[in-house]
């Protein structure tokens, strides 16, 4: 008897961390989407406001998609009040960092905050570069203050 009850115990227990971790990681909130969009269409699109979320040493390195506000990711509240004032009447939010890791977290801490859509640029600066997208020098307009 006290093996089933120790076993039931442990079951509960494990059920309890699963949906934890789900409810962590696992769920896409309702207002983001993946998209695996060209640099032609990301620098292209005016629905969309694309904000490059890496550091100022990252742009430099591989440089930017014209047209893309830099802007390094810190906290959802830091960035929605910089990105909030240039967003246009029903634009969307597109987030591009090296390979989408950190625009996955950032997509998934800024949804809540946001009402509208959030675009996750599927697989970052590498698969855009590695599809043959010619990149721009960063520059102070776009928001690189050491460039």
């Amino acid at each position: 008897m006290q093996i089933w009850v120790y076993g039931l115990g442990a079951l509960a227990i494990a059920g309890a961390v699963f949906v934890w971790g789900a409810s962590l990681g696992g769920a896409q909130a309702q207002n983001v989407t993946l998209e695996a969009l060209s640099g032609a269409t990301l620098a292209a699109d005016d629905s969309l406001l694309l904000v490059d979320i890496r550091t100022p040493e990252e742009w430099k390195q591989s440089g930017v998609i014209d047209g893309a506000l830099l802007l390094t990711y810190s906290t959802p509240e830091a960035f929605l009040n910089v990105v909030g004032p240039q967003l246009k009447a029903g634009q969307r939010i597109g987030l591009i960092c090296r390979s989408g890791n950190r625009t996955s977290r950032a997509a998934k801490q800024i949804a809540p905050l946001f009402n509208g859509e959030i675009v996750d640029v599927q697989g970052g600066m590498n698969r855009v570069l590695g599809q043959g997208y010619q990149p721009v020098k960063p520059t102070r307009a776009q928001g690189c203050q050491s460039c």
